[in-house]
């Protein structure tokens, strides 16, 4: 991975400021890439360059930027929470007192001869409030001036400030306007400035729950572990003191600290928060264990081989953050979009307000209708639609045990007609095992296994790993052979107690002689079924045979079956032997098959399904299948989590189970239609806001919309998107839709 500096964003107020920060860190040297996730406020550099010059850049157009290493207390939150409320409760009480008392008898008239003292002192504290509580959106507007660009803080600026600078007018001036012309817009301007504020500390509040899978990864991790002294004394040490090569003692119940190998001792180990897999995994010595995961009732001792910053849980966090920050291409609509909104609006503001001063209407009336059409088109709610979206969708597919590395991955994952399949510990498990054992009359399982083992024990065959560990499970005893001796191509044959045994398939038999007529069709069912079978004779005389397989996983079956019901084609490849690949195909109901194929072969496969306009999935080990991972639209690398699995696909599987890939497609369908709710509803709140703001209903209904009304309609926009877009957050892979939805 690039290196990478992440930054808090403190007055970003729409994507017209996000459009500006990318172009001015796009100029800096050393910079490999920009991504700016504005539904976070946060900015992340990829590249070598200095902080502080970043910092400094920012600053230069008005920005306020800090680095997010800068640790933030429960207390420095508090305080800023308080001043915030400060800043939406005074304009509001003062704001409400001036709606109040104007509409009462006792107001005073605002006339040509005499100008009221008590509306002299509410013109000079309203704007002692203004800047008070809309300071930084002010000096923000200034900067974006100053720079030639516009933001939402442009349009707040100029509506309140010419809300109150109309007031102004009507109080000193009053012999100026028309007598039906003396409103005062005071608390119009106070109470759209509390609005704001109100809505952006809710929004913040909101936020804050968009990434919960996140800081729930981050809060995995214990900050001390009990180090295993040189004179076997434990003591508990911060992490942070903790090197690779330590030794650590993990009691029942505990945390694990730091990434390591089991060294002493063996348990289970809750393994969920990596995998999304519930059933706790045994550990036994030389077995890997990772931070953040649970012991749960055994003791062990285990050999860190990692530092706090390299291990599984830190690769997870810092995969998962940088892809929240990345754009998936539908949110390319919403960016150009914002970048031409504001000036846009600014533009039909001016033609409102002299469409209807010329049509005879008052200043007043022209000058109420060009405010409500900056307030209510601040496009706060366009620039949330997307990546707040992408954020909880991804953080849930994080919990998922699904890692999806950026947001075209997340997609095209839901565009996707077809997948291809790897077999060999993909749909299988990737490791053979003792499917089945049949023997003679008078012999039992555990001493056919027994000579079995023995002999296997000398050879290095694949096949031979299968039966030792099947004996190593039933803690069977070697016997003493000699005389070991392999046959390619056909098996092995040894020496037990001084009688020749032999192991092998039918020729091998035939070879010694051996009847095997009375198992023929047990191994040919079995062979039909993908299975390896061995023939096991002692004397010349067959004992039985062991059916040996690299079983289907046990949720493939109902995973392919989700993946068909949602029309999406399902090839297997693999560079196993036709008659091994048909015959797991056919337990499982896939209908299109490549054998005997080279990684190569897969790739070339993919390309041709891309040249029929499919978009296409490959889901591989991460390993051998790199070239069709690379070729696919979707590459998915399903395994246990290893770091060359992090690195080889658009999206990470931590369990070794097609479920994954069920669960990342109704994600990635769940959260594009979130997407797409929340464009839509920003376009359709926009399109119809700005004329009736403008007045567009006045003429057949004489309603004319408030600016008050307006800053509530525009700050609820926001806080609409953001519920909607939490929704996800309850999501589970049961919600999959039963159709594909379209691009």
């Amino acid at each position: 991975m690039k290196a990478s500096q992440e930054f808090k964003l403190h007055n970003v107020s729409c994507m017209s400021c996000v459009s500006k920060i990318e172009k001015t860190l796009a100029q800096l040297s050393l910079i490999d890439n920009v991504r700016v996730n504005f539904a976070e406020r946060t900015l992340l550099v990829l590249g070598s360059v200095d902080a502080d010059e970043v910092i400094t850049a920012l600053a230069k157009i008005g920005y306020q930027v800090s680095s997010s290493r800068e640790e933030v207390t429960a207390d420095i939150l508090h305080k800023t929470d308080m001043a915030q409320l400060l800043k939406i409760i005074i304009p509001t009480v003062l704001g409400l007192f001036i709606m109040v008392y104007g509409m009462s008898a006792q107001a005073a008239m605002i006339t040509s001869d005499a100008v009221n003292l008590f509306w002299l002192c509410m013109t000079g504290l309203t704007l002692f409030i203004l800047f008070y509580a809309a300071q930084h959106m002010y000096y923000a507007a200034y900067k974006a001036l100053l720079q030639h660009h516009a933001t939402m803080d442009t349009l707040i600026s100029l509506g309140t400030l010419a809300a109150w600078g109309y007031s102004a007018m009507v109080i000193f001036f009053p012999y100026w306007m028309p007598e039906n012309a003396r409103h005062v817009y005071l608390e119009a301007s106070l109470l759209i400035i509390a609005l704001v504020n109100l809505g952006a500390f809710l929004e913040v509040k909101a936020r804050g729950r968009t990434s919960l899978a996140i800081q729930h990864l981050i809060g995995l991790q214990p900050q001390t572990a009990h180090v295993v002294l040189k004179d076997a004394k434990v003591q508990e040490v911060a992490i942070n003191y903790i090197k690779p090569g330590d030794l650590l003692r993990v009691r029942p119940g505990e945390k694990i600290a730091l990434d390591g190998i089991v060294v002493v001792g063996k348990s289970h180990v809750d393994e969920s928060m990596l995998t999304g897999e519930g059933i706790a995994v045994s550990k036994n010595i030389d077995d890997e264990v990772y931070a953040g995961t649970i012991n749960k009732n055994g003791s062990f001792t285990y050999k860190v081989t990692k530092a706090t910053k390299d291990t599984l849980l830190a690769q997870i966090v810092t995969l998962v953050k940088n892809a929240q920050s990345t754009k998936p291409s539908i949110a390319k609509l919403a960016d150009v979009v914002s970048s031409y909104f504001v000036p846009a609006v600014m533009i039909c503001a001016v033609i409102t307000a002299l469409i209807w001063f010329n049509l005879g209407f008052s200043a007043g009336f022209a000058v109420v209708t060009s405010i409500t059409v900056l307030v209510i088109a601040c496009p706060c709610a366009l620039g949330l639609a997307t990546p707040i979206s992408v954020i909880v969708g991804m953080g849930k597919a994080a919990q998922m045990g699904v890692l999806i590395r950026n947001g075209e991955a997340l997609q095209k994952s839901s565009q996707l007609n077809h997948v291809v399949l790897d077999k060999t510990g993909t749909i299988t498990k990737g490791e053979s095992e003792v499917i089945a054992i049949e023997c003679v009359e008078g012999v039992s399982e555990d001493y056919l296994l027994q000579i079995m083992v023995s002999i296997e024990a000398h050879s290095e065959h694949p096949l031979a790993e299968a039966i030792v560990k099947k004996a190593k499970d039933k803690s069977l005893s070697l016997l003493p052979v000699s005389h070991f001796y392999s046959h390619t191509g056909l098996g092995v044959s040894a020496k037990i107690e001084d009688k020749n045994v032999a192991i092998g398939n039918v020729r091998m038999m035939e070879n010694c002689q051996v009847e095997v007529s009375a198992f023929m069709d047990t191994f040919n069912q079995m062979s039909q079924q993908g299975q390896t079978v061995m023939f096991v004779a002692l004397e010349s005389k067959l004992m039985g045979i062991v059916a040996v397989a690299d079983p289907i996983n046990e949720d493939a079956l109902a995973a392919i079956k989700k993946l068909e019901d949602l029309n999406i084609k399902i090839t297997m490849v693999t560079g196993d032997n036709k008659r091994t690949a048909w015959a797991i195909a056919s337990q499982l109901g896939i209908k299109n098959v490549m054998a005997e194929v080279m990684p190569q072969d897969k790739a070339s496969y993919i390309a041709s399904l891309q040249q029929q306009n499919q978009p296409v999935a490959m889901v591989g080990d991460g390993i051998n299948d790199a070239p069709a991972l690379t070729q696919a639209d979707v590459g998915f690398a399903i395994g246990n989590g290893t770091d060359i699995a992090l690195e080889s696909a658009d999206i990470t599987l931590m369990r070794s189970s097609l479920t994954g890939v069920v669960d990342a497609i109704a994600v990635s369908q769940a959260t594009m239609r979130n997407i797409k709710q929340n464009l839509w509803g920003a376009f359709i709140y926009n399109g119809l806001g700005i004329p009736i703001a403008a007045g567009a209903l006045f003429p057949l209904t004489g309603m004319l919309l408030n600016p008050i009304i307006a800053g509530a309609v525009m700050a609820a926009s926001s806080l609409t998107v953001i519920i909607n877009a939490n929704r996800l957050r309850f999501f589970g892979s049961d919600h999959l839709s039963a159709h594909r939805h379209p691009t």
